[in-house]
């Protein structure tokens, strides 16, 4: 029988505790991503972008156990979050206001090959808006603060704030690259008081401005 990888198990990025800030290092990692703009709650955009992600996720999951003999869980649902003014995810929470890129992990034994015809058999069986749009790319995050939220989205603001004003400049560290949340809790099954939430912040050490002789820093 094949073992099953599940990554949630194995990745120590996938791991994090109610009420910790923790400083990890992220390994480079390749995703299918779909890119959108608006409310996730309302927006068509985004539903059609779950829906061109998951048939090619469950499709290079299949190939792999098939062709590979390499079974394991496809990986939670992640989405980076950005937009010109930051306390919209923290203060506001004007989700109208919100870039997003939605992904899906790629294990690192499956090849472009793959993909590619996971995207193709995709395609001949299902009329899917924005498959087109799908790409595959590694990103780079390397060190990151990472926190596990439980609850609504909408309750994340307070962690977010002491993440954001308190825990990353207190340790020397200035904010980079999107938000990360990663989706432990599949949301249409599970009460919102009980969604698990990987909250993530790329982060880099605060530049040092050395004053001039002579002049006042």
């Amino acid at each position: 029988m094949t073992e099953k990888t599940d990554f949630r198990r194995t990745l120590d990025s996938y791991r994090a505790q109610r009420g910790v800030l923790r400083i990890i290092d992220v390994p480079d990692m390749r995703y299918l991503m779909v890119d959108g703009h608006g409310d996730p709650n309302t927006s068509p955009a985004y539903a059609d972008a779950l829906a061109a992600l998951y048939p090619v996720a469950y499709a290079l999951k299949f190939a792999s156990k098939r062709e590979l003999g390499r079974d394991y869980v496809v990986p939670p649902l992640e989405g980076l979050w950005w937009a010109e003014d930051t306390d919209s995810f923290t203060v506001a929470r004007d989700k109208s206001l919100w870039d997003w890129t939605m992904m899906l992990m790629v294990p690192e034994w499956i090849d472009h090959a793959m993909v590619d015809s996971a995207i193709t058999r995709t395609r001949d069986r299902k009329d899917l808006p924005r498959l087109d749009e799908l790409r595959v790319r590694e990103l780079s995050e390397g060190r990151c603060v990472q926190t596990l939220h439980i609850g609504p989205f909408d309750d994340e603001g307070p962690t977010l704030e002491r993440m954001h004003h308190g825990f990353i400049p207190d340790n020397g560290l200035r904010m980079v690259g999107s938000h990360h949340e990663i989706y432990l809790s599949d949301a249409r099954r599970v009460a919102p008081e009980r969604m698990r939430t990987i909250l993530r912040q790329p982060v880099r050490p605060q530049e040092v401005h050395h004053g001039v002789p002579g002049t006042q820093d």
